[in-house]
């Protein structure tokens, strides 16, 4: 944990050094970078839902169904 707080450090203060500038252009690569992860780990989760779908893994039922099932 340490060498990541480290780490961390190192790089706010590589970013403190940038200009303005280029901290915007940084932090807007960062967004992207954060969407396109979000976006492939909902890709991931769509494939996974869809196998699951496939292995007839998933149920369906209302929220009653749900709660009786829970109470047996």
């Amino acid at each position: 944990m340490v060498e990541k707080t480290s780490a961390f450090h190192k790089a706010i203060e590589v970013v403190e050094a940038l200009e303005p500038e280029e901290q915007a252009m940084l932090i807007e690569m960062i967004q992207k970078h954060l969407k396109q992860r979000r976006r492939d780990d909902l890709l991931k989760e769509i494939a996974q839902a869809e196998s699951d779908y496939a292995q007839g893994k998933v149920r369906f039922g209302s929220v009653a169904n749900l709660m009786s099932e829970l109470d047996e």
